[in-house]
């Protein structure tokens, strides 16, 4: 794969909308565009200032394709730190593809998934941190998984190993001297400081080890596996959550004989919720295979809420769980 080339690709959802947003990146980026866009200024955008909205035309020939705006990003100035053309035009998805098409004739490339973004942590736009938070920005659905990704995209994980990294680097050349003059007995660096140091790193790493097992349950949902023995309301127990009939509730006992989830966000985080089907001891092979699979969500949950009877012995619930 090349990086030197310029890329095209849709950056907004595929299908119907009011406007689509089609990016250009690369070194040819605004001289492909200039070339099929009639300004209604009359001006070229190799001749406009950098973060500059245009108004005219997508031109194939004498055709008109669309009237469009044309945002123009010059490098260094912008995400992939490439020369960058963002051509925003009606939503059609037909005016979409022969707009894609017209500029992959003219010398683009499609995009492959991801080539933006791996441009611009090529060029030092964004460290890998603030590249993988693009990723979960964008698939943030809760407060707390959204509010994790700003922070990392704008560089709160990298700004504190850069300079824990910058420290490591200016005690490990006051050693080099010391290694240099060893025979002189001379001591440059502070040991009680580097002490401070390592110490404060390790605390630094312990705390980024737990906050990344944080993280991914937020962005992954606390799963809540609902469990327990038939008809003691664990399906009834999920639709009031939901507050919809998502589980089928019957009376008759082993009804449930899959898993069914679904989420609800509280406190803008999102919990999993998982009915499973009813622990008892069965012959019936499909039943077996749902109960098999209850232990299997059970392994996975963070969270366990176990059902019984309340009018029933207590004791039946030590030998369920075991």
């Amino acid at each position: 794969m090349t990086h030197n080339d310029t890329i095209i690709a849709l950056a907004t959802p595929a299908g119907s909308g009011a406007i689509a947003v089609i990016r250009l990146s690369g070194d040819s980026a605004i001289k492909i565009c200039d070339a099929n866009f009639r300004s209604v200024s009359g001006k070229i955008l190799a001749e406009e200032d950098t973060h500059t909205i245009h108004l005219g035309h997508i031109m194939d020939g004498e055709r008109v394709i669309d009237e469009v705006l044309v945002s123009v990003f010059k490098n260094p100035q912008s995400y992939t730190g490439e020369d960058v053309i963002e051509i925003s035009c009606h939503g059609s998805p037909y005016i979409q593809q022969e707009v894609i098409q017209l500029f992959l004739r003219k010398g683009c490339r499609t995009a492959n998934p991801g080539e933006f973004t791996l441009r611009a942590f090529l060029n030092g736009k964004l460290d890998l941190s603030q590249a993988e938070a693009v990723a979960d920005l964008i698939a943030s659905d809760s407060e707390a998984s959204h509010q994790i990704a700003i922070q990392q995209m704008r560089g709160g994980f990298s700004n504190e190993i850069k300079m824990l990294r910058e420290e490591l680097m200016n005690f490990a050349s006051l050693i080099e001297l010391e290694l240099d003059f060893a025979e002189e007995d001379v001591e440059f660096a502070n040991r009680k400081q580097f002490q401070d140091l390592i110490t404060r790193i390790t605390e630094v790493l312990k705390r980024l080890i737990d906050s990344f097992a944080v993280g991914n349950v937020i962005k992954n949902g606390i799963p809540i596996a609902i469990v327990g023995e038939p008809n003691v309301g664990k399906s009834t127990l999920l639709n009031a959550l939901l507050n919809e009939e998502k589980a089928i509730v019957s009376e008759i006992a082993g009804t449930t004989r899959d898993a069914i989830e679904d989420e609800i966000s509280i406190g803008g985080i999102n919990f999993r919720f998982i009915d499973t089907a009813g622990i008892r001891e069965t012959k019936d092979v499909v039943e077996s295979i749902g109960i098999k699979r209850t232990f299997e969500k059970i392994e996975q949950a963070q969270v366990i809420i176990y059902l019984f009877d309340a009018e029933t012995s207590v004791t039946n619930l030590g030998i369920a769980l075991k």
